[in-house]
């Protein structure tokens, strides 16, 4: 089945962070777990994810609420730990593309899968969610969740019934992509938000899915809390814990205050230098290979000064990356592209990413600048949020890098959902104005979100997330042989070829790549962490 596979990233053998990190690199489900307990988890986000089906505030609400109250027609299976996550059928039981016609989509729907409220999900209920976000004219249509996830699932044309357990859905061009859009689309019940007076707001606070969880309260900024949905469809996925609560603490000494003082259980980002301090305190520190790059994603428009390749090498040869993952405790592994080197998408850029001044000054010199007259540009952070590791203290390390060869970078801070709205918005829209770069960590779990939207003309804003409105023709050319290459070697093959354009034209500035650590004490028991972004909270139980 088309879709089901996901392949292989990076391989332990290259990580390059610490013995320490390695050794507390998974913990392994018991197989005499208990059932019971409540989980209090410390986010990164200064709010609470939005209920209503799609999240906001990033991966971190898809993890945190999303993926906890819904599922998708595919999901990712978060159960392995040895190797990449893949798709599995979620609410669809398979899935195929028409032989004949590589836009055409045939998915057949799980029987019996029912709502938190009652209502039975089929058909109806998909046409009903994808109406939600793609049909303006349905009396459904969210403006506000739709611009929460459109910009991940540009291909998709058309949908429709045909019959009560099958969907057909039309991609605007043949694209093998198209699953993993596809998982991102969370199914929302048709009958609740009728219970709830056909308004959204109403039904974030009474939301109902089909996920594990179920909402039992919410309060913004505050707090949600969460209980086992003994319905779910799939019984290996009914959870053992009695509850989970959801707490923002966005400033990483709050978060290890909150742990170690007790309030807490589980904080995501762990401070580097706070986790000595918290295994002392019998914390246990959890890390595995992450599909992830932290970046700085660059505007091309006509005031940028990015726009110089020149400027771009200078800047990645610039950053000591080394001194960056002793920066953060060992639990990262140093840039060398938008993947890792063993990656079959890596290919042979010529371009090789390391830290030398030097070069980089010399390619400066050429470009007419210098510590004596430096590159003027600015950027846009956060303070916190999912997968932005130690924002303030690493984007402060890298302007100190690019000051010393002759780069001079202002930064402009902001809240995590507020610049995740200005990079949806993109290089040009008015709140990003004077910008020329925007510090926002990707995944790189699928080859749509890794390559495609971000170098692809045509999603700029409002089509996707092209935040610098790149364009260059030979690259469109190379991401619509990837997508139209339905055999996975082939498929490969084109995107080694992205990769090494997107290097060697220095396409970003590259710095890490994560591990994701987590920190959580003794009491938590039966947690497996995947390689993905997101996690699983369904094998947790406290002991």
């Amino acid at each position: 089945m088309l879709g089901n596979k996901i392949r292989q990233f990076a391989k332990a053998t290259t990580i390059a962070f610490s013995v320490a990190a390695l050794s507390a690199f998974v913990l392994a489900p018991s197989k005499t777990a208990n059932a019971g307990g409540t989980l209090r988890i410390g986010m990164t986000a200064a709010d609470i994810p939005t209920s209503f089906g799609q999240p906001d505030n990033g991966f971190e609400g898809f993890r945190f609420m999303g993926l906890m109250l819904y599922d998708g027609l595919i999901n990712w299976d978060l159960t392995a730990v040895d190797g990449p996550s893949g798709l599995v059928p979620g609410l669809a039981e398979s899935w195929a593309v028409d032989p004949n016609d590589g836009s055409k989509w045939i998915f057949k729907l799980r029987k019996g899968a029912k709502f938190h409220d009652g209502s039975e999900f089929d058909a109806d209920a998909v046409v009903f969610n994808f109406n939600k976000l793609f049909d303006k004219g349905s009396p459904q249509y969210s403006a506000r969740q739709a611009s929460l996830v459109n910009f991940r699932i540009p291909a998709v044309k058309a949908w429709k019934k045909i019959d009560k357990y099958t969907i057909e859905f039309t991609t605007k061009g043949p694209d093998s992509f198209f699953p993993y859009q596809i998982v991102y689309i969370l199914m929302a019940s048709p009958q609740q938000w009728a219970n709830t007076g056909k308004d959204w707001n109403k039904f974030a606070l009474a939301p109902s899915g089909t996920g594990p969880w179920r909402l039992t309260q919410l309060v913004a900024r505050e707090r949600a809390e969460f209980v086992p949905f003994k319905g779910h469809w799939d019984s290996t996925r009914i959870p053992k814990l009695d509850k989970v609560v959801t707490l923002p603490i966005p400033d990483p000494n709050a978060r290890t205050a909150a742990l170690l003082s007790g309030q807490v259980d589980w904080i995501e980002a762990p401070p580097p230098d706070a986790i000595p301090r918290m295994k002392q305190a019998g914390m246990k520190i959890v890390s595995n290979v992450y599909p992830h790059i932290w970046s700085y994603h660059l505007s091309r428009l006509p005031d940028s000064p990015w726009n110089d390749i020149r400027v771009r090498k200078a800047a990645n040869l610039a950053i000591d990356r080394k001194s960056m993952v002793q920066l953060l405790g060992g639990y990262a592994i140093a840039a060398k592209g938008h993947v890792t080197p063993n990656d079959p998408w890596f290919g042979s850029p010529s371009f090789n990413i390391r830290y030398d001044p030097a070069a980089a000054k010399a390619l400066l010199k050429k470009a007419g600048f210098g510590t004596d007259n430096p590159v003027k540009t600015k950027i846009l952070i956060s303070a916190s949020g999912s997968g932005q590791m130690l924002p303030l203290q690493m984007n402060e390390f890298i302007q100190q890098n690019l000051k010393e060869v002759g780069i001079d970078l202002e930064i402009e801070v902001m809240e995590w959902q507020s610049l995740l709205d200005r990079w949806r918005a993109g290089a040009k829209a008015p709140q990003s104005k004077g910008a020329h770069a925007i510090n926002v960590s990707y995944t790189t779990q699928d080859p749509f979100s890794g390559f495609t939207r971000f170098l692809r003309s045509d999603l700029v804003a409002p089509n996707g997330v092209n935040f610098g409105h790149f364009n260059d023709p030979e690259m469109d050319k190379l991401l619509r042989g990837a997508s139209a290459a339905f055999d996975a070697k082939e498929r490969d093959k084109w995107l080694a070829k992205v990769h090494a354009k997107e290097v060697d034209e220095a396409l970003f500035i590259w710095v890490v790549h994560d591990v994701a650590p987590r920190a959580m004490n003794e009491k938590v028991m039966g947690y497996a962490q995947a390689r993905n972004w997101f996690q699983s909270l369904t094998p947790v139980y406290m002991k």
